[in-house]
């Protein structure tokens, strides 16, 4: 063992369990060579504190094998930089879930959904397309917390943006895709927060919404009129990706706010546009009646609601002033409403004329 080596595992003494952790980076290299070592002490060097006193050096040591399987399994694997695999393929986690072993679970499934694919883009696709069917998990505000480990969402069968996006991050990382959480901790207008998946392909980065499977491709989603206006030197209104290297910023984890152990990255300038006015839109809501279901209405003949598993926060947009008359529509039947003041307008049928 080099003197190098010796010296990092002295500064690793005031861990619980450091015996382990030189265990891991000894078997990690004698098991995989020098890459091997280098990706278990990059490992271990972003490990937050608490996993660092509760996850064992098993449970370490599958993660990193079925992480170097991948890389050398695919083709889009094959070719990820060294940092980008290390950064967005190796961790066992993205956010502060609950800790286990996804891969194993998600990897079998994976292969299956990505056969035929040559890129990491057409391989993110498919899982997206296919995944969240095959486990039976779809966006319900009924969820248990927003954070929620893949197995827990498959357990409730629910989850909302985050869960949904730990899942798409974990699935992609099972077959070597280089993917992050992306998102915000509230949009520019006040109306909520949101997160979202990125996946690296050939150099670049691209978006989407997890179980949002678009066939025109990456770069598309309900949430990117609202990305556009982000706003990069305002922490809260930015929009960060997570990073297992530490960056000097945290992603922000709006259920559990002073937690700065997730690293982020502020990547607003790549959703930001030149800047247009947002004067006169107004979003809306449409539910059956309160406390029920969000439902589909056309609003002024232009415009649908969202309903379903769509995300709460993926709202209709009209250009229309306060007091207008709203013309809505729902299965046929047609009523009207005086359009209230706010930014964010929730309908119940109900209650409408």
């Amino acid at each position: 063992m080099n003197k190098k080596l010796l010296i990092f595992f002295c500064l690793l003494t005031c861990w619980t369990w450091g015996g382990e952790v030189a265990k891991f980076i000894e078997a990690a290299e004698k098991k995989h060579g020098e890459f091997g070592e280098k990706a278990a002490r990059f490992l271990v060097e972003g490990m937050p504190k608490g996993d660092r006193e509760d996850l064992s050096r098993e449970f370490l040591m599958t993660n990193l094998d079925l992480a170097l399987r991948a890389k050398k399994e695919f083709s889009w694997a094959k070719k990820v930089p060294n940092k980008i695999f290390l950064n967005d393929v190796l961790p066992y986690a993205s956010l502060d879930e609950t800790r286990e072993d996804w891969r194993s679970f998600f990897y079998p499934k994976c292969k299956e959904l990505v056969k035929g694919a040559k890129t990491s883009t057409e391989a993110a696709q498919a899982i997206n397309k296919g995944i969240f069917n095959l486990i039976k998990v779809h966006y319900n505000t009924g969820r248990k917390a927003p954070n929620q480990s893949p197995s827990e969402s498959i357990k409730l069968g629910k989850a909302t943006c985050t869960g949904l996006s730990i899942i798409l991050v974990d699935a992609c990382r099972s077959v070597g895709i280089p993917a992050r959480i992306a998102g915000t901790a509230l949009w520019f207008n006040k109306r909520g927060n949101h997160t979202w998946v990125e996946v690296y392909d050939d150099g670049n980065w691209y978006f989407t919404g997890a179980d949002e499977y678009d066939a025109k491709g990456l770069n598309r989603g309900w949430f990117t009129g609202d990305a556009s206006k982000a706003i990069e030197d305002q922490w809260q209104h930015a929009i960060w990706a997570s990073s297992w290297k530490k960056t000097g910023s945290n992603f922000p984890m709006v259920w559990d706010i002073r937690n700065k152990e997730v690293a982020g990255v502020n990547v607003t300038f790549r959703y930001v546009k030149k800047k247009k006015t947002s004067d006169g839109i107004v979003y809306f809501r449409m539910w059956d009646q309160k406390g029920g279901k969000r439902v589909v209405a056309v609003l002024n003949e232009v415009v649908k609601t969202k309903a379903g598993t769509a995300d709460l926060n993926d709202m209709a947009e009209l250009h229309i002033k306060v007091g207008e008359i709203l013309k809505v529509t729902l299965d046929g039947e047609t009523r009207m409403v005086k359009v209230p003041a706010g930014k964010t307008v929730d309908l119940y049928w109900d209650q409408l004329k």
